[in-house]
């Protein structure tokens, strides 16, 4: 064989191989995705998409791939299986208009005289939702703004947290804009005609009307935090939401090109054209700004949106932030039909509180030379050199004080006490005033109230400052005492002091150094506390406790559980800046809480349990092992939102086991695609129902109240794959079981 024949035969093996090769499940569910996406991109037309729901739409294939997405997203391995649906009989419904959305819902409603209602999807009906979806996101994610960063391929939580970190350190002023609203008919023929300028297909939007009078599109503005996979967010949601305020990122544009480059009040004579050059050029470079001449003073706009959380950040005065707040209230209400809380006020960026966005606070601060650094460190050192010394002091003349007392009450006895012979000295004249039957040690308790009385030591804190500043320390040479707290005083005067002075005393400090703004990104920490303690996991004190839902369960059920909210924290808070704060949790009470729970379970004391479980617990990492959890949650996880929506954000549900199936009641799992039996039937506790800002604490907030108590069967692998975040509530068929 010549050399190009074994060249083409490597070729073909290594192909053959990653044929061969296992994929994710996210790269399958990638893979479907693109086989839909040449199929809606054969019927565009000028850049008007037509007759996609019954080229497309309402084909098998189509309605197949779908369908292989959502067992994806329930991590149900592709088969055969198609959950007993006739794929042709429903292209044909779908394609003639009769498909009767109606009659592929379930309803489920709370108890009582104030009734929720909360309409789902069957599967059938949810195959055409994702259908319908991938359609969707194929035609208009090209088009959509860079300030759109929620549920998008290649953006998300991260990138939109990047932007604002890199756009903020120039900044005046910040504020949020929250907008709400449920979408009613004015709102749905609004969203239709922004669809019809790319996409025509009456049978569609007929689809899409059915869907909302039998009020299973769930779209809300402001409703609750999307992308928790919450049952009620709906698979439509986050495609529809920035379809809607897509139009809002486009004005967004035109007023910040009206205010920066266009405004009368802030243009030069003569020099328009090349203000307006700068403002093209920054859009296309970003927050590039070499472009820009130094000496432009006119107000810079930037914003961020996640669905529909939006954030504002200007460099400008204030009367020009507030004209272009009004603005933009105006266009979202009177354009786009949607309620705006006015209530949120605009804040200076180089405040100290910061400001809430997508459930986080931003701060801004100055980051220190290395000059400042060093004279900080120092600092340190010099107070925890002086606090050392304290604690030695201290405990010192404690030492003394308690030596001084044992001396005291020894020789307080009446056998050891010669004085008491001699009645001119000064204890016999004393113990005269003794009650008849009072023991020595009893009259020496009643000397020493006598001795604090005169000294006025009643107030103070505790027995061993009394014995440290008030016995050893008179004791001690006045020398000693003098330079000891001289010592003290000069090392407090330094940390107390400010650096700025303390830098003018270093020889090697230059006065030149700019500087620098940085922006803080902080975890809720205070929050996640609070939560911990409302799902029982910690008394109010803060300290662990076992959590009393889960003992019944399997050990590695509870193993998981825990081990779930450590996947979540580490995923969401690598990057913040308290961090360390977010590992304490961690160590400290989240696997403190674990062990407790298995030590309840067993009745057995935790250490017996550290070593029983000590190679379950190793999953559970302590502060040390963190990192290395951190890398593999890294290489382990796809970060792509567009494809995990409501699985990258899902939050951990509390489960109790209601019961074990048995022959006589049997019960299969819940999730939609697996046929596997379900050993267990477990009852779904709702703890609360949350609002804005979304805290992203590892617990699901805000879940329906129509499904608390409600009971669901799970198979083993899918418990564990709620737990640990694989799956969410969205994957899960609440009718199949009324």
């Amino acid at each position: 064989m010549t050399l190009a024949e074994n060249l083409a035969c490597l070729l073909e093996e290594s192909s053959s191989l990653d044929e061969r090769r296992p994929k994710s499940r996210m790269a399958l569910k990638r893979s479907f995705e693109l086989r839909i996406k040449k199929r809606v991109k054969e019927q565009s037309r000028n850049g008007i998409y037509q007759g996609l729901m019954e080229r497309v739409i309402a084909t098998p294939e189509t309605l197949k791939d779908a369908y292989s997405c959502i067992r994806l997203n329930s991590n149900v391995e592709k088969s055969v299986n198609y959950h007993n649906i006739c794929f042709d009989s429903l292209a044909v419904e779908l394609s003639n208009g009769s498909f009767n959305v109606g009659a592929n819902t379930s309803t489920i409603s709370t108890k009582g005289a104030r009734k929720e209602v909360l309409v789902l999807p069957n599967i059938k009906l949810k195959v055409v939702q994702e259908a319908i979806r991938i359609v969707l996101e194929v035609i208009y994610r090209p088009y959509f703004s860079k300030i759109s960063h929620g549920c998008r391929s290649g953006r998300g939580e991260a990138t939109a947290l990047k932007y604002i970190k890199k756009e903020i350190s120039s900044s005046d002023w910040w504020f949020t804009m929250h907008v709400y609203k449920k979408m009613n008919a004015c709102i749905l023929a609004k969203l239709i005609s922004l669809m019809e300028e790319k996409l025509e297909d009456p049978i569609l939007y007929a689809i899409i009307q059915s869907m909302f009078d039998a009020q299973v599109l769930n779209v809300e503005f402001g409703g609750f935090p999307k992308g928790h996979g919450l049952p009620q967010e709906g698979i439509l949601t986050p495609i529809l939401l920035n379809i809607y305020l897509d139009s809002f990122d486009r004005e967004f544009y035109r007023l910040s090109m009206k205010y920066e480059a266009l405004e009368p009040q802030f243009n030069i004579p003569g020099e328009s054209h090349s203000k307006l050059r700068n403002w093209f050029r920054r859009q296309l470079k970003g927050s590039n700004l070499v472009f820009v001449d130094k000496e432009d003073t006119s107000p810079k706009f930037h914003c961020c949106r996640f669905m529909d959380e939006i954030m504002f950040v200007v460099s400008g005065s204030k009367d020009v932030t507030l004209s272009f707040r009004s603005e933009i209230t105006q266009y979202l209400q009177n354009f786009l039909q949607l309620d705006v809380d006015n209530e949120e006020e605009i804040l200076p960026s180089a405040g100290p509180q910061g400001i809430c966005f997508l459930g986080i606070i931003i701060k801004r601060s100055l980051r220190e030379s290395p000059a400042l650094r060093a004279v900080h460190k120092l600092k340190e050192k010099v107070q925890l050199f002086a606090s050392q010394k304290q604690e030695a002091w201290d405990s010192g003349t404690v030492r003394v004080g308690k030596k001084w007392l044992a001396h005291g009450l020894k020789k307080v006895k009446e056998s050891e006490i010669r004085h008491l012979a001699d009645s001119n000295s000064t204890l016999s004249q004393i113990s005269c005033f003794r009650k008849v039957g009072m023991e020595t040690d009893h009259w020496y308790k009643m000397l020493l109230k006598i001795w604090m009385q005169d000294v006025h030591v009643k107030s103070e804190e505790n027995e061993e400052f009394i014995l440290s500043k008030y016995v050893a320390e008179p004791a001690i040479p006045q020398e000693l005492r003098d330079s000891f707290y001289e010592f003290q005083k000069c090392a407090e005067e330094y940390v107390s002091s400010e650096a700025a002075n303390t830098l003018a005393l270093l020889p090697s400090t230059t006065s030149s150094s700019v500087p620098v703004t940085i922006c803080e990104i902080i975890a809720p920490v205070n929050n996640i506390k609070k939560r911990l303690s409302r799902y029982g996991l910690t008394t109010s004190a803060g300290y662990p406790r076992t959590a009393p839902q889960l003992i019944l369960q399997d050990d590695d059920q509870i193993i998981h559980w825990f081990l779930g909210i450590v996947r979540r924290w580490v995923k969401w808070y690598c990057e913040y800046d308290n961090f360390s704060e977010v590992k304490l949790l961690i160590s400290d009470q989240v696997r403190k809480s674990c062990i407790r729970t298995l030590a309840a379970k067993y009745r057995i004391h935790e250490a017996e349990i550290e070593k029983k479980f000590d190679v379950e617990l190793s999953r559970i990492p302590s502060t040390q092992e963190i990192e290395q959890e951190m890398e593999y949650e890294r290489s382990d996880f796809d970060n792509d939102e567009a494809l995990m929506y409501g699985i990258s954000y899902s939050g951990l549900c509390l489960l109790s086991l209601a019961r074990i199936v048995s022959q006589s009641r049997p019960c299969n799992c819940f999730v939609i695609g697996c046929s596997d039996p379900a050993p267990n039937v477990y009852t779904l506790n709702v703890m609360e129902r949350q609002k804005f800002p979304g805290w992203k604490t590892g617990f699901s907030s805000c879940i329906h109240p129509s499904l608390n108590r409600r009971r669901i069967g799970l198979c083993k692998q899918h418990v564990k794959d709620l737990y640990l975040g694989h799956i969410s509530l969205q994957s899960i068929d609440f009718g199949a079981w009324k």
